[in-house]
C-alpha cells in the first residue's frame, strides 16, 4: 500500500520534471541563432513501480510513482555529420579550384581588346601595312611599338600569373595555420569533455563546439572521426572523445589522439619555385613522431588539395605540376617558339641601314620564366630603320614584313628550325588558341562542379538541420505542451493538499 503523502511526490516530481522541460526548451529558442548549436530534449524517465518484497517473487509491484527527469540529450545523427563533412571536403576542394580558375581568366582576358590575342593581331596587322610601305618611317614605328605592346602583354601576363602563385602560397600558409590551430582546439575540448563525462555529466556544449570545429576542419582536408569512451563513469549517453584521422594521404595519420590528447600539425615544404614538395605531420611535443606525405600522395579532398593543384607541386617523377605552372609552362613555350622564329625569319630580310640584320626580340631562355624577359631589341627600338621588311633590298619590297607577318599562323613543322616544342601541326595561333580553350574547360568545369558540391552540401545541411537545428515552431508547440503538463501537475497537488487537509483536520469530529 503506498503512503499517504505519496500524491504529493508524484505531484512535485512532475513539477519539477516538467519545469526541466520547459527550461531546456527556453534553452533551445535562445539559441536558434547561434551556430554549431543543436537542439536538446530532456529524457522523461518512468520511476519504477517495482519495490523488494517478502513475497515469493522477491518483488512487488505498487502504484506508479511517476516521472523523473533523465539526461539532457543533444538530438544529432552521426550518419548525416559523416555526410555533411564528406560534401564539406568536396566543396572546399572545387571552391578553391574555381576561384583560382576564375583569377586565370580575368589575368588572360580572352576574348577581349586587352588580351594576348588582339595585341599579336594588332602587331601582325602592322607587319602586313608595313609590308605595302616597307620605306614608311610610320608604318615602321607603329610596328617597334606593336612589337614592344606584345612583348609587355607576354610578360605581363606570365607576372600576373606568378603574382596569383604568390597569392596561394600566402593562402596556404593561412590555412595551414587554420588547420593546426583547429587541431589544438579539438584536443582542449577532448580534455575538457575527459574531465566532465566521467562524473555522469553529459556535456552538450562541448560536444557542439567539437562538432563546430570538425565541421570547419572537413572543409579543409577529408577527416574521419572516432569516439573512445571516457574513464570512470560516464552516462550511457556521454560521446567520449574523439579521435580525428586524416583521410586519403596512402598511409594513417591521427591527427588528434582521443586517448592521450596528442596531436600532430601540418607542416608544408616548398622548393625554390614554391611548389610544394611534402606534408610533414609532427608532434608538437615529440619532433621525432613525424609522418611524411609527398606532396604526390596527397589526395584528401578539401581546401587543402585544391590550393596545391591550382599553386603547384612535385609530382610522381619529380616534375613541376599543378594548372598554374601548366599555364606558364605554355606561355613561356609559346614565347620562346615565337621569339626564335620570328627571330630567324627577320635575319633572312633586309633592312634600310646597311647595317646586318640583328634579332628583333631578345629573351632569356635561361631564366625560370622566359616569357618575363621577353622584349624588343634595342636596335630596333632605337632605330626602327633596322627593321628587316624587305627580301633582298630593292625599292618597294616588303615581302619579308609579310614573312614576318605570317610567323603567327606559321605550322611548326615549316619553321626553320622544327624542334621548338608546339607540335607540327600547330602555329603560335592555334597554339595560344588551344591554351584559352582548355582554360575555358577546365574553369567551366571547375565551376560546375562547385555548384553541384554546394547543391549537395546544402541537401545534407537541410537534412542534418530538420533533425538538428531548433524550429521555433516546434519549440513553441512544446513549451504549450509543457506548460499544461505543469499546470495540470500544479493542480493535481492542490487537489491532494485538499485531500489531506481533510483527511487531517476534519476526520474524527464527528460526536464532538
Amino acid at each position: 500500500m503506498v503512503s499517504t503523502f505519496s500524491g504529493l511526490e508524484v505531484a512535485k516530481r512532475a513539477l519539477s520534471t516538467q519545469q526541466a522541460a520547459l527550461y531546456t526548451t527556453s534553452h533551445n529558442i535562445s539559441n536558434a541563432n547561434t551556430e554549431g548549436y543543436t537542439r536538446q530534449r530532456v529524457n522523461f524517465e518512468q520511476i519504477s513501480t517495482l519495490t523488494g518484497s517478502r513475497y515469493t517473487e522477491g518483488v512487488k509491484s505498487n502504484i506508479g510513482s511517476g516521472v523523473q527527469a533523465g539526461s539532457i540529450q543533444r538530438v544529432r545523427d552521426q550518419f548525416l555529420d559523416v555526410q555533411y563533412r564528406n560534401e564539406n571536403s568536396k566543396l572546399g576542394y572545387h571552391e578553391q579550384r574555381a576561384e583560382a580558375m576564375s583569377q586565370m581568366e580575368s589575368i588572360m582576358n580572352e576574348p577581349s581588346e586587352q588580351g594576348l590575342s588582339f595585341t599579336m593581331d594588332q602587331f601582325s596587322n602592322a607587319l602586313q601595312d608595313l609590308s605595302v610601305n616597307p620605306e614608311d618611317s610610320g608604318a615602321r614605328s607603329v610596328v617597334s611599338q606593336r612589337a614592344q605592346a606584345v612583348a609587355d602583354t607576354f610578360s605581363y601576363v606570365s607576372d600576373s600569373l606568378e603574382a596569383v602563385r604568390s597569392d596561394l602560397k600566402s593562402q596556404i600558409g593561412v590555412t595551414t595555420t587554420e588547420f593546426n590551430s583547429i587541431i589544438d582546439q579539438i584536443s582542449n575540448v577532448n580534455r575538457q569533455i575527459g574531465d566532465v563525462e566521467p562524473h555522469g555529466h553529459v556535456p552538450n556544449d562541448l560536444y557542439d563546439e567539437r562538432d563546430r570545429l570538425t565541421d570547419r576542419l572537413s572543409s579543409i582536408a577529408n577527416v574521419s572521426i572516432d569516439y573512445e569512451k571516457s574513464s570512470g563513469q560516464p552516462s550511457d549517453i556521454a560521446m567520449g572523445k574523439a579521435t580525428v584521422t586524416l583521410n586519403g594521404v596512402g598511409q594513417d595519420v591521427t591527427l588528434v589522439d582521443g586517448s592521450n590528447y596528442e596531436v600532430k600539425h601540418m607542416e608544408i615544404t616548398m622548393d625554390t619555385a614554391n611548389n610544394i614538395e611534402t606534408f610533414t605531420f609532427t608532434d608538437p611535443n615529440d619532433a621525432t613522431d613525424t609522418v611524411d606525405i609527398a606532396a604526390a600522395d596527397y589526395a584528401s579532398t578539401g581546401e587543402m588539395k585544391g590550393l596545391m593543384e591550382m599553386n603547384g607541386y612535385i609530382d610522381s617523377a619529380g616534375n613541376d605540376a599543378g594548372y598554374y605552372n601548366k599555364m606558364l609552362g605554355d606561355i613561356d613555350k609559346m614565347a620562346v617558339a615565337f621569339v626564335n622564329e620570328f627571330n630567324r625569319v627577320h635575319q633572312n630580310g633586309t633592312n634600310l641601314t646597311d647595317q646586318a640584320t640583328e634579332d628583333f626580340f631578345k629573351i632569356d631562355e635561361s631564366v625560370a620564366r622566359p616569357a618575363t624577359s621577353m622584349a624588343v631589341s634595342d636596335t630596333i627600338i632605337d632605330d626602327p630603320n633596322n627593321i628587316a621588311a624587305s627580301a633582298s633590298g630593292p625599292s618597294g619590297d616588303g615581302e619579308n614584313a609579310i614573312e614576318l607577318a605570317d610567323v603567327f599562323s606559321k605550322l611548326q613543322e615549316d619553321y626553320e628550325d622544327p624542334t621548338e616544342g608546339l607540335g607540327n601541326k600547330t602555329s603560335i595561333k592555334n597554339y595560344y588558341q588551344s591554351m584559352i580553350g582548355d582554360m575555358g574547360v577546365v574553369t567551366q568545369e571547375a565551376n560546375r562542379m562547385s555548384n553541384n558540391a554546394s547543391v549537395l552540401r546544402q541537401q545534407v545541411q537541410e537534412n542534418r538541420s530538420s533533425v538538428s537545428a531548433v524550429s521555433l515552431d516546434e519549440e513553441m508547440t512544446n513549451m504549450v505542451k509543457f506548460q499544461h503538463a505543469y499546470n495540470a501537475a500544479a493542480r493535481h497537488m492542490t487537489a491532494v493538499d485538499e485531500m489531506l487537509d481533510r483527511i487531517i483536520n476534519n476526520m474524527g469530529l464527528v460526536g464532538r
